[in-house]
């Protein structure tokens, strides 16, 4: 197995974003690309991310492999690569080989941990919702809820998208219509709501550093799905459980 990547930024990032949720995970190395599946520990979020090869400038793999390694090392090795650097990753003796070759060459060595053989299963969810808009709109409206509450209300009405909140004795609506940054599409004509941790959300609209559209798909009382795409090199989306109001 030999991964090459000459702009290591695509997969630098996507390890941050990833371990802000789950601090160890498996990657499944195919002959098409890189894959994750993992679940964050208290069983609220889902993430799911996908490399191409194509992302890459040289991509070797005789056979699949899972190599299962803890986000935060890899996350502190990625961090140290630098613009000009080209990332080569390798298995080397049970051990998972970064290099970083610029006007130096730089080396280190993993270890490939056991995880518990759970194949996470990515849920078949049905939306009737599908918003696509700017990351950057996005981000306002959960910045913008963040300073009154910890639960986000996600509104679709036709032509319309409404993140709103409220706190003991504040609240924040923010109203996003169809326009040329946003296509707003509902397949009901009923309004649907549903509730969505803030701290969350936070979390996952870190994929704005990936890609500049955000998918949003979500129904009432019902996963919200959040996803952003590279075209040719990466997929990254995120499943996040709803908050059903006991009252």
């Amino acid at each position: 197995m030999k991964l090459v990547l000459a702009d290591s930024k695509i997969f630098k990032d996507s390890v941050s974003i990833i371990s802000d949720l789950v601090t160890e995970a498996q990657f499944k190395i195919t002959k098409d690309s890189i894959d994750l599946v993992a679940m964050d520990p208290a069983n609220v979020a889902m993430v799911i991310f996908k490399l191409l090869s194509s992302a890459f400038t040289e991509y070797s793999v005789e056979k699949e492999q899972k190599i299962a390694l803890n986000l935060n090392n890899l996350k502190q090795i990625l961090r140290r690569t630098g613009a000009n650097d080209i990332l080569t990753m390798e298995l080397h003796e049970n051990k998972f080989k970064l290099t970083l070759k610029s006007n130096t060459t730089r080396t280190f060595f993993l270890p490939i941990i056991e995880l518990e053989e759970r194949e996470q299963k990515i849920p078949e969810l049905n939306f009737p919702v599908s918003i696509e808009t700017n990351s950057s709109i996005l981000n306002e409206a959960i910045e913008d809820v963040d300073i009154v509450a910890e639960s986000v209300s996600f509104i679709a009405e036709k032509g319309k998208f409404i993140v709103s909140a409220e706190g003991d004795l504040s609240q924040a609506r923010i109203e996003i219509v169809s326009d040329d940054d946003t296509d707003i599409k509902t397949d009901t004509p009923d309004t649907v709501k549903a509730k969505y941790s803030i701290e969350y959300l936070k979390k996952m609209i870190q994929g704005s550093k990936l890609s500049p559209k955000a998918v949003i798909n979500f129904n009432k009382d019902y996963p919200l799905k959040l996803n952003y795409s590279v075209v040719d090199k990466m997929v990254m989306s995120f499943i996040l459980a709803p908050r059903v109001d006991n009252d």
